[in-house]
């Protein structure tokens, strides 16, 4: 049985690879913060060679709502760049892979076409510095590596859906207001779930762009489509701050299509399917 390491089980990933993964086919290992702290060096090496994992799958970090506006460097550096670093030098100690999770916000989101696996990262704010450099630890120190970058994960946890529905379920909240109108692919948890459990069994290594398929939305059509799901779209309207900034950060799957692998579905199809089930609850 194959031993699987999910680094960061209660966050977004974490809980959606445990509802995915299944436990009579791997040894799952789940740990937060709270029983092994990926920052602290001794602890992440004691516990890699205590355990030996086949596969470590990286999905810890710092929500991009929490931190977009964080002035601490130091805090975002500790988690995004130094705790990678530690698990990826522990996971080379033993020969395990690694698979990181990543994140759109490593470009620049200056361009007009979407980014594929190819092109070169310039994040342009401090939350994607950081998780730039933690990729560059990964590739540095490792051989068997996977960077998986996704955009705009729904599905478990504090995110944009959960900022719209609450918006709409406030009565004394008639207009939600967008700082910037990005454009980029909503994916479901669910979805990028599915080609880490692929990654975790074939020998496919390098960086994989994962998100779901179908045409690019920005911020305000995205949260437009999620009102009409949830029947509320007369109750509350979508509008972008007067001179709010629009980046294009859309990431074309290339990686996976060229090299035979499934691709996730299309965002609306799989966004729809998922309110109709939750209602659009965390799960």
């Amino acid at each position: 049985m194959k031993k699987v390491w999910i680094v960061g089980s209660q966050g977004h990933m974490g809980q959606a690879l445990l509802n995915f993964l299944d436990d009579t086919v791997y040894e799952l290992f789940e740990t937060d913060r709270d029983e092994v702290d990926i920052v602290d060096e001794a602890e992440v090496l004691l516990f890699m060679q205590r355990m030996r994992p086949d596969v470590v799958i990286n999905c810890a970090g710092r929500n991009p709502y929490e931190t977009r506006d964080c002035a601490d460097a130091d805090t975002l550096y500790k988690v995004n760049a130094v705790g990678v670093r530690n698990l990826a030098q522990a996971a080379e100690s033993i020969q395990a892979k690694l698979i990181h999770l990543s994140t759109d916000d490593v470009f620049s989101k200056q361009s007009d076409v979407p980014y594929n696996e190819f092109d070169p990262v310039s994040p342009g704010d401090l939350y994607g510095k950081s998780k730039e450099a933690g990729e560059r630890f990964v590739t540095q120190l490792m051989t068997r590596y996977v960077i998986v970058r996704s955009s705009w994960i729904y599905g478990i946890g504090r995110d944009f859906l959960d900022v719209v529905i609450q918006a709409a379920d406030d009565p004394n909240t008639k207009q939600l207001v967008l700082e910037e109108n990005e454009t980029a692919i909503p994916t479901s948890a669910e979805e990028l779930a599915k080609v880490i459990g692929t990654l975790i069994e074939g020998e496919h290594y390098g960086i994989y762009h994962a998100v779901c398929s179908g045409s690019p939305c920005t911020r305000k059509e995205y949260a437009e489509e999620i009102l009409r799901l949830i029947g509320k779209e007369d109750q509350l309207e979508v509008c972008v701050k007067e001179g709010g900034k629009q980046p294009y950060s859309v990431l074309d799957n290339m990686m996976l299509r060229i090299n035979d692998l499934p691709v996730p579905g299309d965002w609306r199809e799989t966004l729809a399917e998922y309110i109709t089930r939750t209602g659009g609850k965390q799960e």
